[in-house]
């Protein structure tokens, strides 16, 4: 088979390395792909958007499959366009995709199918969401951009002034351009935060082991959000009880519900959970694999992924048994030093081979750009330094390690993934 997967992150990367593993694939693109990427896929200079150039090169290399793994080209129709022109496609098309794209459509969608979820309100007027605010007067408060924001568009604000800003930033001043039209406010919850990947073909669905991320910029879970920071998997909050209360309380009702709406979702469908005194609640969708979610959880999956992805597009993934490995995994991430604001770019990463690898530790580039034979920083988020081990303090002392080996100026990372609550 020849695959095309389009994206150019550390999920994209994992995407590929699991791909690679399978004996019926025999080459594999990347758009545009990164540095490490080109080590593992040959990577083309065609945008994650450019719907036009992507059938155009599918069509011309006779590519089997398509895998779209970023957010917005999913909210944009990629799949329901390669799927127009007869090429195979893996995710949600974009009426599906809205389960992202759209925090306002999310919301009220589990409101309607009674999913259970923190109390909110939806505003498209500034001033009438901080009367809310201040009526409630109820902090921290969650304000949401309705739409996408790199995942960065969540702002819990601790007192009413971090919410009048929150509420300006993201409706006055357009912080995440149009994403901010509209917004959600809603209570803050409290416990422990749970990540469940889930492939479903709209009839089934099977999730995957669970992981947990760390979305702020420093230890403690301080500063500011960012993509994620870091990843463990399994998750030591998932027990085998609150998984079987998902799967009857949120799992199978979100793809019916999604059946219900005419927006039958194909693909991986993201739970950002939180175990709550109350039971475990819904805190986001995401209509794809979660980065560096992706970087924990594949690396575990024993069963070929290309069967996988084929079951799911032919509908038939209730006839395939999903197998994982015991082992825990752990994802450290290198960022560039100011991330998630402003960063420099170019720096030359020491410490890795000529493939980008160091033994014993899979890393997965994010950031990053390959000139003559050398690594340089390309992107906030650089590396996700992933390791295994029998259990997760051995994986976390591995991943660590490695980190240890690894430099480029400015370099950033959590010194606690696996060790907050």
């Amino acid at each position: 088979m020849r695959i095309l997967v389009i994206g150019s992150g550390g999920r994209e990367h994992t995407i590929i390395r699991k791909l690679r593993q399978s004996p019926k694939v025999d080459k594999i693109y990347a758009a545009p792909g990164n540095g490490g990427i080109s080590k593992d896929a040959e990577c083309i200079n065609i945008g994650a958007m450019d719907k036009a150039g992507i059938v155009e090169f599918s069509k011309k290399n006779a590519v089997d499959l398509v895998f779209v793994a970023p957010d917005d080209p999913l909210a944009a129709g990629m799949v329901d366009t390669l799927l127009a022109n007869g090429i195979r496609a893996f995710g949600p098309r974009a009426e599906a995709a809205v389960i992202e794209s759209s925090k306002v459509f999310s919301k009220n969608m589990m409101k309607k199918y009674h999913i259970p979820t923190a109390d909110y309100e939806v505003f498209d007027d500034p001033a009438k969401a901080i009367a809310y605010i201040e009526e409630k007067n109820k902090y921290p408060v969650v304000i949401k951009a309705d739409g996408l924001a790199l995942g960065k568009g969540v702002i819990i604000a601790q007192t009413q002034s971090e919410a009048r800003d929150a509420v300006r930033e993201i409706m006055e001043d357009k912080k995440f351009g149009d994403s901010g039209n509209n917004i959600v406010v809603e209570e803050f919850l409290t416990g422990p935060e749970v990540s469940v990947l889930a492939f479903t073909d709209g009839i089934s669905l099977v999730p995957m082991v669970s992981s947990k991320d760390h979305k702020r910029a420093y230890d403690n879970d301080e500063g500011l959000n960012t993509g994620g920071m870091g990843t463990i998997s399994p998750n030591p909050y998932y027990t085998p009880e609150i998984a079987e209360i998902c799967r009857k309380t949120i799992f199978e009702p979100t793809v019916a519900a999604m059946n219900s709406e005419n927006r039958t979702f194909k693909g991986c469908l993201y739970f950002g959970l939180m175990i709550t005194p109350d039971g475990p609640k819904v805190i986001e969708y995401n209509a794809r694999f979660g980065d560096p979610e992706a970087q924990v959880v594949l690396p575990r999956l024993k069963t070929d992924l290309v069967d996988i992805i084929e079951a799911v597009i032919d509908e038939r993934l209730s006839q395939l048994t999903i197998e994982w490995s015991e082992e825990a995994t752990a994802c450290v991430v290198m960022a560039s030093g100011g991330y998630p604001l402003a960063y420099k770019k170019g720096l030359e990463i020491t410490g890795l081979d000529e493939n980008g690898q160091l033994e014993g530790v899979e890393i997965f580039h994010a950031g990053t750009k390959l000139e003559n034979g050398k690594f340089y920083t390309n992107g906030g988020r650089v590396l996700g330094v992933t390791a295994s081990g029998r259990t997760l303090d051995e994986a976390l002392d591995k991943a660590y390690a490695a980190v240890g080996r690894i430099s480029f100026e400015g370099a950033h990372y959590r010194k606690d993934i696996g060790r907050t609550k």
